[in-house]
């Protein structure tokens, strides 16, 4: 990536050759450019919210910037890209969306997320830091960028415009307005399950903006729920890419005796996992963990993994993530150990499973959904 500040090799995390997504965009380096065109003072607190794999924290260094993610993905792709650079460690401030923000911001600079509600968090949690002189600059693609997203800025921060568009990338101008009440935060946002989906029936589930359908039960989860292995026994229990963990406190629920790892990689998800889990009294052994997958979880170990793989990489389509979180599962499985994934019926997640365990066997379907069970041999 070509700058102002010089020229960057980034990669995302976890590096993999095969991937041909950069690490960086359009909009990473239009915002770039913006700052050196428009003279931006950058010998103040600056901020960097939503870099997705390190582009604005790495091109920035040098400035000492704070960069807040909800990706550890992001964070470690950062960490990398950074010594890549030469940079020292700790000159760049890599915060999680779960810590608290900087006292003082004096420019702030936002890569749009996809989701409107983590935006929404993440400016709330920073606005009392914002002053009259902040600096505001949010940039995205031009397919990112919504009415709904420049309302969003403008009221919780102050008067909004848009740049003219280049290499279908855009920044979002923002003039700080600090003077008029800002409305309160409403994540977490807590609501009751409905009936007919096993254990959680009824039971209440803690969302952290970000999170996959925050508001909702989504309709993959909810057919999951229904067909979870059935009895006590459970072992040791992974619920992989937890998001809200409602899948694995159902398990906790019906089998006291299971340990759950709840385990994802962005820290929004995990918070709201340990919080649905502790709201509803769960009895029994759980462990929370934000990371990449089934990295660092002993071979071997696990009995039963249940997996609602993601399908997207911030705007791309992909089976990548499966296919690692699938690779993941069958090194942390002991042999007879199993994985349930459920997914799209398109998605053909049945030929990724038989290619890695030599089995794949159709659990329950619907004319969406398919639930899938692979068994680890030997």
């Amino acid at each position: 990536m070509t700058t102002p500040w010089g020229e960057f090799e980034l990669s995302r995390f976890p590096d993999d050759p095969r991937d041909r997504l950069r690490a960086w965009d359009a909009s990473d380096a239009y915002l770039l450019r913006h700052l050196a065109e428009e003279g931006v003072p950058l010998d103040g607190a600056v901020v960097v919210v939503g870099d997705r794999w390190g582009a604005l924290a790495t091109a920035l260094a040098a400035h000492g910037p704070v960069q807040i993610t909800d990706s550890f993905l992001s964070q470690e792709a950062t960490r990398a890209n950074l010594a890549r650079a030469g940079v020292a460690p700790g000159a760049v401030q890599l915060l999680t969306t779960q810590d608290p923000p900087p006292a003082r911001v004096d420019v702030l600079l936002v890569r749009v997320p996809k989701s409107l509600a983590l935006l929404e968090d993440q400016l709330l949690r920073l606005a009392p830091a914002v002053h009259a002189g902040t600096v505001v600059v949010g940039t995205g693609m031009v397919k990112e960028i919504h009415t709904s997203t420049l309302r969003l800025f403008e009221r919780i921060l102050g008067p909004t415009r848009t740049s003219l568009a280049r290499q279908k990338a855009r920044l979002i101008l923002c003039t700080p307005d600090p003077s008029p009440e800002r409305p309160a935060n409403p994540w977490p946002y807590e609501y009751t399950l409905p009936d007919g989906i096993g254990a959680v029936s009824g039971r209440t589930v803690v969302n952290h903006a970000g999170v996959f359908c925050a508001d909702r039960l989504d309709v993959g989860t909810r057919f999951f729920l229904r067909h979870l292995p059935a009895g006590p026994g459970a072992g040791r229990v992974v619920d992989l890419g937890c998001g809200n963990g409602v899948v694995g406190t159902a398990v906790a629920l019906a089998d006291p005796e299971a340990e759950v790892l709840f385990v994802d990689e962005s820290f929004q998800a995990v918070a709201s996992a340990e919080a649905t889990y502790k709201a509803n009294g769960v009895p029994g052994h759980a462990e929370f963990r934000v990371g990449d997958g089934l990295a660092g979880v002993a071979p071997g170990s696990v009995d039963l993994v249940l997996n609602n793989p993601p399908f997207h990489s911030h705007q791309a389509t992909t089976d990548a993530t499966a296919r690692r979180m699938f690779t993941g599962a069958k090194r942390a499985l002991r042999p007879g150990g199993e994985l349930w994934v459920v997914g799209n019926r398109h998605l053909g997640y049945h030929v990724l499973l038989k290619r890695l365990f030599g089995n794949s066997r159709l659990v329950a379907s619907d004319p969406k959904f398919v639930v899938l069970k692979a068994v680890k041999r030997g």
